[in-house]
């Protein structure tokens, strides 16, 4: 008898059982103009004494499987977590046209205004450090300091067609961030994390790509043309904020050729570190010494030096 349980699904429902176990919350906040972001926060807020961290996920599943190890040790560390899915991703939806980062960065600070967030930090991976960037950039007095982690704000559209990528166009890199056959899933996985599994079998790989990859699969590549369209360096504005780059050294998705870029774009406001035995997938396969760098920064800032650069 063939199986009809999904193990995608079932994993989608652990990790939302392990956000409620660590005291947030599902909620959807509905934004004027249409837009509805589901996110998770804390149950009992204490901002008089726990600073607001924001985690922002990146292309792939819902936020929940991208920052389920971060919880209880940043939680510990005395932050109150705000963890949103952004727009065409897990529970949230906008009728708007728009697709730039500029639109789902005023999304987010719309969802924080609404919970009464005045001040906090990011962390963006990838594609949420794209929003992350915009969100510092438009409310610089609120964002305290930012996280950027393999998040290639600094590409430019000629670095498509100069080699700079695995891809050469924005339509191959949809389908690989946006898979919708097993193939091609199994090549994303293989490019973004340096030991990939050695098995992965057509059947996970189909129902994966059913629950996390198949709706708004033409939202998803539409945000991903907008991100690399007519992209220049020369129009990234500087972050005032003190900012901690973060890179998985074999990352190949974003070569770490932008994480250097970054780093002299940003100058002295910036530190880079960079995690050995890792790839893009940074995040997921190095997520102690990710999480480590983090609460450093935040939580011991007098130890940063950000003239001083150096791998994990």
């Amino acid at each position: 008898m063939a199986c009809c349980v999904s193990i995608t699904a079932c994993c989608d429902r652990y990790y939302d059982a392990t956000f409620s176990a660590a005291g947030l919350r599902p909620s959807v906040v509905s934004l004027s103009d249409g837009t509805s972001i589901h996110l998770w926060s804390p149950q009992y807020p204490n901002p008089s004494s726990r600073r607001a961290l924001v985690l922002i996920h990146g292309f792939g599943a819902s936020a929940t499987w991208q920052w389920a190890p971060y919880l209880r040790p940043l939680i510990k560390a005395g932050f109150d977590l705000y963890v949103p899915d952004l727009i065409f991703f897990g529970g949230s939806f906008s009728p708007s046209p728009d697709r730039s980062d500029y639109h789902q960065a005023r999304s987010v600070v719309g969802v924080l205004d609404r919970l009464g967030v005045s001040r906090f930090g990011l962390v963006g991976v990838s594609y949420g450090g794209f929003v992350s960037y915009r969100i510092s950039e438009l409310c610089p007095e609120r964002v305290e300091r930012v996280v950027l982690i393999c998040a290639g704000v600094c590409l430019e559209d000629t670095d498509l067609t100069k080699g700079l990528f695995v891809v050469s166009n924005v339509a191959d890199a949809a389908e690989l961030l946006v898979p919708r056959r097993p193939e091609k899933l199994k090549e994303l996985v293989r490019l973004t994390f340096v030991r990939p599994p050695r098995v992965m079998p057509s059947c996970f790989m189909r129902d994966y790509i059913q629950v996390m990859c198949t709706e708004y699969a033409q939202e998803k590549t539409e945000l991903l043309q907008f991100l690399i369209q007519d992209r220049k360096l020369s129009n990234l504005p500087k972050l005032t904020q003190q900012t901690l780059i973060l890179w998985g050294e074999q990352d190949k998705v974003f070569p770490l050729e932008l994480a250097h870029r970054l780093k002299r774009h940003l100058e002295e406001n910036s530190q880079l570190v960079i995690i050995k035995e890792a790839g893009h997938a940074v995040n997921l396969e190095k997520p102690a010494e990710v999480v480590k760098n983090i609460i450093n920064f935040f939580v011991e800032p007098s130890s940063n030096n950000s003239t001083n650069d150096h791998k994990e």
